[in-house]
C-alpha cells in the first residue's frame, strides 16, 4: 500500500482518470472537479489506504445494449474510487504481468485485439484449423469471490491491499435508495474489473498450457486451435467442464462451438479459407445498422454536424478493422452507403422549391432539375442519375464525407 500511495502514482492515476472521462456515480462528481477534490482530500484518502480503513462507494447501476443483442450491465464507480482503483493498478499491473500468458491479449499494456487476431492467423496457416469458440456466460457477473481472492492473495500478501480490492468486489450497486451487496461478479466500468478478470482467468490459462493447447484469449473471449474436428469437440467438452467444475462459470452453448477457422468469428473478424484476416458478417451488418442510423434524415442537426458525427464514427471504426487483408466486402458497401446520404439530403431539402435550389447551387441544367418534381419515393430518386450527378462521388469526397476506402490511402 506504500507503493499504491506514492506521490507519482498518484500523478499518473489522476492523468488515466482524466483521459478515460466517463460518466459520474453516484456522488455525481465529474473528472472535471477531481483535481479540486483531492486537492482538498488526498491526505485524508491517502491516510485511510495506509490504515486499511479506506470504504469505497456502491456503484451506479446502467444498462447498455450489447452488440449481438440483450444488455451488458455497468457498475460506475465514483470518480474518487475510479481513482483509488486506478493508484491498485498501476501497481499490481507490473506485477502480475510476470506471470500472465503469452496467449492472454487484452487489457494488458502493449498488446491488442489486433495482436490476437495475428496470432490467431499464425496459428491457422501452422494447420490448426479447427477452432474450439469458447463463449462464457455473463462471465463479469459470475465471478466467484473466494476463488479471486484467493488466487490474488498467492502473489499479494498486504492485508489492507486484499481487504480493500474484497471491499470493491462486495459493496454492491444503489439501487432506487438501498445498497444491494454482490455475493458474486466483478463489476464492468471500473479500472479494476479488467485486471481482476485476467487474474481469474489465468487459471485456464494456465490449463490450457499444461494440456499442450495453441490458442488465444482476449478477456472472456477464448479460441482454441486443433488439428483436426475431434480433437476440437473432445477440448470443447473437457474445457466446458473444466471451467464449471475448477472456476464456477459455464459456457454459453448457444455461442460456443467447434468449425474451421473460417466459419467462426473472433473480435469482429474472421479468416477466410485463405487463411486471409476479413471483417465477420455480423460486423459488418453492425457497421450498416450505424449507417442507416446516422443517415436518417429527421435528426435535428445541420449538414456539416451531420458529416462530422460520420467521420469521426467512420475514423474510429476503421482504426479498428482496418486489420482486415481482405477488404472487398468493406468496398462494396461504399455505393450503398453513399445512396443513404443521397436520401438523407433529398429529404431535407423539403419540397419543390427546396429541392429546385439545392439542384440548381449543385450545377444542374433544367432538364436535370427536372427531378426535383418527381413523385418517385426517396430511396429510389438516390440512385438516379441527376442527384448522382448532384452530389457525385467527387462532390462528396470536397466536402468530406469519408468513406473507408478514403482512409485506406491515408
Amino acid at each position: 500500500m506504500e507503493q499504491v500511495v506514492r506521490p507519482e502514482v498518484a500523478r499518473e492515476a489522476y492523468g488515466a482518470v482524466l483521459r478515460n472521462a466517463g460518466a459520474p456515480g453516484i456522488d455525481g462528481m465529474t473528472t472535471k472537479q477531481l483535481h479540486e477534490h483531492l486537492r482538498r482530500h488526498w491526505e485524508v484518502i491517502r491516510d485511510k489506504l495506509l490504515k486499511g480503513t479506506y470504504v469505497p462507494s456502491p456503484v451506479r447501476r446502467k444498462e447498455i445494449d450489447k452488440p449481438d443483442g440483450g444488455t451488458r450491465m455497468l457498475g460506475i464507480p465514483t470518480v474518487q474510487d475510479r481513482f483509488v482503483q486506478q493508484l491498485l493498478v498501476q501497481v499490481l499491473t507490473p506485477i502480475f504481468e510476470l506471470t500472465f500468458s503469452d496467449a492472454s491479449y487484452g487489457f494488458r499494456p502493449g498488446r491488442s485485439a489486433h495482436d490476437a487476431m495475428r496470432a490467431a492467423q499464425r496459428h491457422a496457416q501452422a494447420g490448426r484449423t479447427w477452432v474450439v469458440d469458447i463463449d462464457i456466460s455473463k462471465f463479469f457477473d459470475h465471478v466467484n469471490h473466494d476463488i479471486l481472492m484467493g488466487r490474488i492473495g498467492k502473489t499479494i500478501r498486504d492485508k489492507r491491499v486484499l481487504r480493500l480490492i474484497g471491499a470493491y468486489l462486495r459493496r454492491g450497486a444503489l439501487i432506487e435508495g438501498v445498497v444491494v451487496r454482490s455475493e458474486e461478479g466483478t463489476p464492468q466500468g471500473g479500472p479494476l474489473s479488467p485486471l481482476l478478470a485476467n487474474i481469474y482467468l489465468d487459471a485456464m490459462d494456465k490449463e490450457l498450457e499444461r494440456r499442450g493447447h495453441t490458442f488465444c484469449r482476449y478477456a472472456d473471449d477464448c479460441n482454441i486451435y486443433m488439428g483436426s474436428a475431434a480433437a476440437a469437440e473432445r477440448v470443447r467438452l473437457a474445457m466446458t467442464e473444466w471451467l464449471q467444475s475448477k472456476l464456477r462459470l459455464r459456457v454459453n452453448e448457444a455461442k460456443s462451438g467447434c468449425g474451421r477457422v473460417w466459419e467462426r468469428k473472433f473480435l469482429g473478424f474472421r479468416l477466410t479459407e485463405g487463411l486471409k484476416i476479413t471483417i465477420a458478417g455480423k460486423s459488418l451488418e453492425r457497421f450498416k445498422d450505424k449507417v442507416r442510423e446516422a443517415w436518417q434524415s429527421c435528426q435535428s442537426r445541420t449538414s456539416e454536424q451531420l458529416r462530422d458525427c460520420w467521420r469521426a464514427y467512420v475514423r474510429g471504426w476503421w482504426g479498428y478493422f482496418h486489420l482486415a487483408e481482405e477488404r472487398r466486402p468493406i468496398f462494396e458497401l461504399e455505393p450503398w452507403i453513399r445512396r443513404h446520404i443521397r436520401k438523407c439530403f433529398w429529404l431535407r431539402w423539403h419540397g419543390i422549391r427546396g429541392r429546385l435550389r439545392a439542384l440548381r447551387r449543385l450545377g444542374l441544367n433544367p432538364r436535370q432539375c427536372l427531378t426535383a418534381h418527381s413523385s418517385k419515393g426517396a430511396w429510389s430518386l438516390a440512385a438516379s442519375p441527376s442527384l448522382h450527378m448532384a452530389l457525385s462521388n467527387r462532390v462528396l469526397r470536397r466536402y468530406g464525407f469519408l468513406m473507408p476506402s478514403d482512409l485506406a490511402v491515408t
